[in-house]
């Protein structure tokens, strides 16, 4: 599924071109990806409003929404979650479209709206979509989100090495508990270890503070280049998943493994158990 970066994608395209709008119809009809909602439930709650404000925490969006006119009493949120393939799309009046989310090796031509699975009409004549190859994407309104961990990309020092402290579990199998920590996917946990010269095997609590900083380093440097990158698929280490390669930084052997129940990949060398 999209990884937080992807996620932070998308919610950038829907702050920039989408808060403000009025909006005047909604196609809420996909029954599975807008569950538990009937179709028209949440055209209902939302005609006539606006989204406000464009909110992330980890891999999880919603958007605020309001009032316009007379009447800016809060709506109810917008929760958008990607899925394995998902993308926002967003027009404006003349149809230009912006786009955001996941990545797709083929791209997506504009106009190509085969995908489709919600969208909200605004009163200018432009539109948000989710489109959604996959299926697997999902609109709610009033998304749960308190049991999330803290933001991967914003959380603190001393937060991070508490969260990994508590845990028994395989550093990597830690990471990737979005209770623990939000917005952390297999590949930026790989890369972010990568990084710190850490093994995903090792377990949480045993990591010194100085490995535990290191490797607060290696998750934000990780986030930070896979949004400047244009996705997860750009960081370093990743193309050196696979067999037969080797380590970029010292050309050892990568490793193959599964840790917390995903492929996993390190240097043989530097991330020695």
């Amino acid at each position: 599924m999209p990884e937080l970066p992807e996620v932070e994608s998308a919610r950038r395209v829907i702050e920039s071109y989408a808060l403000g709008r009025r909006i005047v119809d909604v196609d809420d009809s996909d029954t599975y990806e807008c569950r538990p909602h009937s179709p028209g439930q949440i055209r209902d709650a939302l005609v006539g409003r606006t989204l406000t404000e464009a909110c992330r925490r980890g891999k999880s969006m919603w958007c605020h929404t309001g009032g316009v006119g007379r009447s800016r009493t809060p709506g109810p949120e917008l929760g958008i979650h990607l899925g394995m393939s998902g993308k926002i799309v967003v027009a404006d009046p003349k149809g230009d479209e912006t786009d955001g989310g996941d990545y797709w090796a083929r791209g997506r031509a504009a106009g190509d709206h085969r995908f489709t699975r919600f969208a909200l009409r605004f009163d200018d004549g432009g539109y948000l979509l989710l489109v959604d190859p996959r299926r697997l994407g999902r609109v709610r309104l009033d998304p749960p989100h308190e049991d999330l961990g803290p933001d991967a990309q914003t959380i603190a020092p001393a937060e991070f090495r508490a969260m990994l402290g508590r845990s028994i579990a395989p550093v990597k199998a830690r990471l990737l508990d979005q209770n623990a920590i939000a917005g952390i996917g297999n590949l930026l946990a790989d890369q972010a270890l990568w990084l710190a010269k850490v093994s995903p095997k090792r377990p949480a609590k045993d990591l010194t503070r100085a490995e535990a900083d290191r490797l607060h380093k290696g998750v934000r440097k990780a986030i930070t280049d896979a949004i400047a990158g244009g996705g997860v698929h750009t960081l370093s280490v990743i193309p050196h998943r696979k067999a037969g390669a080797e380590c970029p930084r010292d050309g050892a052997p990568m490793t193959r493994g599964t840790v917390g129940g995903r492929t996993t990949w390190w240097c043989s060398e530097e991330q020695k158990l």
